[in-house]
């Protein structure tokens, strides 16, 4: 199904979904359309983007009838224009009703995701910077928010807490210092993880290269700083841009790639992006 989670996982959260939408019945289906009536629709683009989130739509609806026949017209990380038919479904009409708004929500989210992470990812072509997300995501989808990301062509940061050592502000007061956390995380932590360190001054900087960052996140810094970071660092570790990047145009983005930096992380990729307009018309 998808590349970032199971089936197994997949069905648990729209297992979840569907229950909390559905609760004891949908009502008004079974108030107003007769149980044997069948239907057929087509899923509309309202407006241009990227597209993902299609095998989701499809596994809501077999979930709740195996029967209904779900064919997708388009891939996940395909451009979509305004008024395209990117999918068609047919089968039981109070089976497909109950199923339509969960189905449309994922859809409609992992498709803003993807939407905006390409435009981001259009604004640092060719300069060799890669847009990342962070985990600010919408808690108990972080595996839709990142797979999202991923269709939109940008990389994932770490996962959780568990698959990634990163070192922040908090981190290094509580710890005494960058050197002794970092010196700490090297003792504690799996010798297969990176560790990263966030620094929000040269000082600090230099600071974490020689205690052995493998990655140095550059914080809230200011581009002129930031360049000299780059040079600075001079290969020694991968430098990461981090800090209301989302904010950004599209040229301001463009300007912190090209200071040299190998990574940016965008939070607003996932904790307040805008949902795709896209529809589900019946015949």
């Amino acid at each position: 199904m998808l590349e970032t989670i199971s089936a197994f996982e997949a069905d648990r959260l729209l297992q979840s979904a569907l229950a909390e939408d559905i609760g004891m019945g949908d009502i008004t289906s079974i108030s107003t359309v007769a149980p044997d009536r069948q239907i057929s629709g087509r899923y509309i683009a309202k407006e241009a983007g990227v597209l993902c989130g299609l095998a989701l739509v499809a596994r809501a609806f077999a979930l709740l009838d195996p029967a209904i026949a779900f064919a997708p017209l388009a891939e996940d990380g395909d451009p979509i224009a305004k008024g395209d038919v990117i999918a068609t479904v047919s089968g039981n009409a109070r089976a497909i009703l109950m199923g339509e708004r969960v189905g449309l929500n994922l859809l409609q989210h992992m498709s803003g995701v993807a939407t905006q992470t390409a435009r981001a990812v259009a604004a640092v072509a060719g300069t060799g910077a890669k847009i990342v997300d962070t985990r600010k995501t919408t808690p108990g989808l972080r595996a839709l928010d990142k797979y999202a990301v991923r269709a939109g062509g940008g990389g994932n940061h770490r996962f959780g807490l568990f698959d990634g050592v990163l070192i922040k502000d908090n981190h290094i007061v509580a710890a005494g210092g960058i050197a002794a956390a970092v010196a700490a995380a090297r003792k504690r932590a799996p010798h297969s993880l990176k560790v990263e360190v966030e620094v929000e001054t040269l000082e600090q900087l230099r600071e974490a290269l020689n205690a052995g960052a493998d990655i140095v996140m550059l914080d809230n810094m200011p581009l002129d700083m930031m360049r000299e970071a780059v040079r600075c660092v001079h290969g020694r570790a991968l430098v990461e841009a981090s800090g209301n990047m989302g904010d950004k145009t599209d040229a301001e983005l463009r300007a912190v790639a090209e200071t040299g930096v190998d990574l940016i992380s965008i939070g607003a990729l996932t904790h307040s992006v805008r949902a795709l307009d896209i529809s589900l018309k019946f015949s």
